[in-house]
């Protein structure tokens, strides 16, 4: 399933854990503010997470409040801020932003985190000349199973280079993941592979992968940032799992390049 919407100022829900087409046991939003804005979450019963697009914005959570500043998505890195059931959270913006939200379930309770850019774990994938540099990327984490198992959702952005792919080779795993796309440009697209489905991609767009082996690219020209978050399975979570689509394990041999077309000199 793919959701775009034209997102107006306030909270926009694309998910909720009752939609029974996205079948992923998690909220997901936008939320939009303008200078002086507020937006409140005071959740009883799940956990949340925010993550900063763009913009300048104060949180206030557990008795403190937290400046986030993020001049844009693509080349300033993320805060989010991940918290427990029961923690009221105030956004309030001091310049024009943009955040995804996340939220899920989760009887437990743990301390309140502001993940900031000295916090993400980052990895360079495919920027050692793999598949002739077609799926170089960089992929942020921030948290995960290893690194937060107590809660029940992952999440990260990966920054996909134009004209790349991500998510690739094709693979899949039971655990259920959504794609929050952005792009550099709001005209910028890309194509999502996944539940046996292509679905063209663009800006504020939300990809919900449930089933079957998924991938996808950004078309030339256009730099694609998505948000990537994975909701845990009960007794089975997420642990950097990935089942290769077998027609295409063989992208990963080392020799692969040897293998794959070069036109004539």
């Amino acid at each position: 399933m793919y959701i775009q919407k034209d997102v107006q100022r306030g909270y926009n829900a694309y998910m909720t854990m009752g939609h029974t087409d996205c079948n992923t046991n998690m909220d997901v939003g936008l939320l939009v503010l303008e200078p002086g804005d507020e937006y409140s979450f005071d959740e009883p019963e799940k956990e949340l997470a925010i993550d900063l697009l763009i913009g300048k914005v104060t949180f206030t959570f557990g008795g403190e409040t937290k400046e986030a500043v993020r001049p844009d998505t693509f080349h300033y890195a993320a805060y989010c801020l991940h918290v427990c059931k029961g923690t009221k959270v105030v956004v309030k913006a001091v310049e024009h932003a943009e955040l995804y939200v996340q939220l899920t379930d989760n009887e437990r309770e743990f301390p309140a985190r502001l993940y900031g850019p000295e916090d993400i774990m980052v990895q360079h994938a495919g920027s050692n000349g793999e598949l002739m540099g077609c799926m170089q990327r960089e992929i942020q984490t921030f948290f995960d199973y290893e690194s937060a198992p107590y809660s029940n959702m992952v999440l990260g952005e990966v920054l996909n280079y134009p004209g790349k792919w991500s998510s690739y080779p094709p693979h899949h795993h039971p655990q259920p993941e959504v794609y929050f796309y952005r792009f550099d440009k709001p005209m910028g697209f890309g194509a999502g592979f996944a539940n046996g489905q292509i679905y063209q991609t663009g800006h504020n767009g939300c990809l919900v992968i449930n089933h079957s082996f998924h991938s996808q690219g950004a078309a030339p020209g256009y730099a694609m940032c998505y948000m990537w978050g994975i909701r845990h399975l009960p007794g089975d979570p997420w642990r950097k799992t990935r089942i290769d689509d077998p027609e295409h394990e063989w992208l990963w041999q080392a020799d692969a390049n040897e293998h794959i077309f070069q036109p004539k000199g």
